[in-house]
């Protein structure tokens, strides 16, 4: 095999070398993706600090009140795999201006309304538009930052940047409710993401989103977007995270609830059933992706960060707001850890470059373990936040944005650099998916166990949610252990156009024969050394 019928391992979205840009700029576009990650984070939380106010001013019921954070999750987690393949089939460029233009003009129209119906859908445009914004990031990043350490650092900052949004969100948002309104909390994202828009028309690159396709080819990439398998993906995705929010407000035994439930599963197994029948190069996720290195097992890694910090952020912030009386700054306040150690661990991407992001991955799941235990045992009294719930925060904090960074530089490893939006796609909806199921068990378990062992007022259901955290984890941990194969650490990214050999047989062949020519070359020299001449 020629050494030409290969492509750069660093392959990007236009089929040829990026241009060399400037550090300045690359700095600038990784702080406008970055500030745009952190508003799709802060979206999610901030509102918790806000609902009380959003009910009072709206005549909104407790119930009621859940979609105004279901509607933005729904819409976001289903609209991640179309504009995935948007990214990578047309322009990312494109795709994260609109999205995050759309992002802060609906933001500041919602900050207008007064009514809860209008709140609602634009909560679910807003959903849409941040949607947008992520895998279209994880593009341009793989992208411009094509070099393995860059695009480590680059990817782990990006992700810290969500896990702050998380809890700086909630802090942010008590402050308006408490010397503002709850309308800052939208005008607010309004007021960044629109400046963040007009910037990165001019800071991300044109040479982006060229491509060297036929111009006349608008028909084979519309089909190549696959909007048959898309849509029954999207359908089952909403019906999916439907039934979870209706199961934890109404009770799972209804209708309400098992229809869309079951629903979601026959459709999820018709969507993988569908893509084994088109041509690879038109299906949304391609068979061959999941066996591509290690693929498989980070995407069962990817469920568990935002399961873990969702899961305690939803029971601490509840217990110590009804059952402590502390105020929504105070309890802010003291979920400050988590953001901070998150964001510090953050900076740890170059160091898959020296260690073993199997050995990264299981650091951070030990210390989920430590710090899940710890909860588990302490943390129903307010004497107990020093001793137990503070360093399980700054453990676990850390533990979760380790395993998250590295497994983020793993799976865009694994994968080809020109399904870079796909790929993003795929692992925020598993983040999604991992937060929507883990609070849907959590308080199912919490709830249960508090009808039993006790009244809400006691901490023997949400000790009983943390020690089902905990096996999560440890099921991680096996799992990691068992199938994590670490021989493809830091191999060159696999070729989407290769067939279908193995990513690792196709880099074995690569590395072979660079071996084979290096050697053919100090033959050569050592021939002509020996010569007459």
């Amino acid at each position: 095999m020629s050494p030409s019928t290969y492509l750069s391992p660093t392959e990007t979205l236009i089929h040829e070398p990026p241009k060399k840009l400037p550090l300045s700029r690359k700095l600038v576009l990784l702080s406008m993706l970055s500030v745009t990650r952190f508003l799709d984070s802060f979206n999610n939380s901030a509102l918790f600090s806000a609902i009380p106010a959003l009910e009072g001013s709206m005549g909104i019921t407790e119930s009621e009140s859940v979609w105004i954070i279901s509607a933005f999750q729904l819409t976001f987690a289903s609209s991640l795999l179309i504009s995935g393949r948007i990214s990578d089939i047309y322009n990312p460029k494109k795709a994260f201006i609109g999205g995050v233009s759309a992002l802060g003009l609906l933001s500041v129209a919602a900050g207008f309304v007064n009514d809860k119906i209008p709140i609602i859908i634009l909560r679910a445009l807003i959903g849409i538009g941040s949607a947008m914004t992520v895998p279209s990031a994880f593009a341009l990043l793989v992208n411009v930052f094509p070099e393995p350490l860059h695009q480590a650092r680059a990817l782990g900052i990006f992700g810290g940047c969500a896990s702050v949004g998380s809890v700086l969100g909630f802090l942010i948002g008590a402050l308006f409710v408490q010397w503002a309104s709850f309308h800052w909390v939208f005008w607010f994202v309004g007021l960044i993401a629109i400046p963040v828009a007009l910037v990165s028309l001019f800071v991300i690159p044109p040479e982006i989103s060229k491509s060297t396709d036929d111009p006349d080819a608008g028909i084979a990439k519309w089909r190549r977007l696959d909007l048959i398998g898309v849509s029954i993906l999207t359908i089952a995705i909403i019906l999916f995270i439907f039934a979870l929010t209706s199961g934890s407000a109404d009770g799972w035994a209804t209708a309400q609830v098992l229809v869309p439930l079951i629903v979601s599963v026959l459709m999820t197994a018709g969507f993988f059933y569908w893509e084994t029948v088109i041509p690879p190069d038109r299906a949304a996720i391609p068979p061959r992706t999941w066996f591509y290195n290690n693929f498989a097992v980070l995407f069962g890694l990817a469920l568990l960060p935002f399961f873990w910090w969702n899961v305690v952020f939803n029971t601490f912030t509840i217990l110590w707001q009804n059952i402590f009386h502390w105020s929504v700054i105070s309890t802010a306040i003291h979920m400050l850890p988590i953001g901070v150690m998150a964001f510090a661990a953050s900076f740890t991407g170059s160091l898959s470059r020296v260690i073993s992001p199997k050995w990264l991955i299981l650091t951070g799941l030990s210390l989920l373990v430590a710090a899940t235990t710890l909860l588990a045992f302490g943390g129903g009294h307010p004497g107990q936040y020093w001793p137990f719930v503070f360093p399980a925060f700054v453990l676990g904090s850390t533990g979760a944005m380790l395993t998250f960074t590295h497994t983020n530089i793993a799976i865009f490893q694994a994968a080809p650099a020109s399904m870079a939006g796909t790929v993003g796609a795929i692992l925020n909806g598993a983040l999604q998916f991992g937060s929507a199921i883990g609070l849907a068990a959590a308080g199912s378990i919490e709830t249960s166990v508090e009808a039993t062992h006790g009244s809400r007022e006691k901490y023997n259901g949400r000790a009983a949610a943390c020690w089902f955290l905990l096996g999560i984890v440890l099921l991680e941990i096996i799992s990691v252990s068992c199938l994590y194969q670490r021989k493809t650490d830091h191999l060159p990214q696999p070729n989407f156009n290769a067939p279908d050999n193995t990513a690792v047989q196709q880099s074995k062949e690569q590395i072979d024969e660079i071996k084979d020519i290096n050697h053919s070359a100090r033959k050569m020299k050592g021939e002509t050394r020996n010569s007459p001449a």
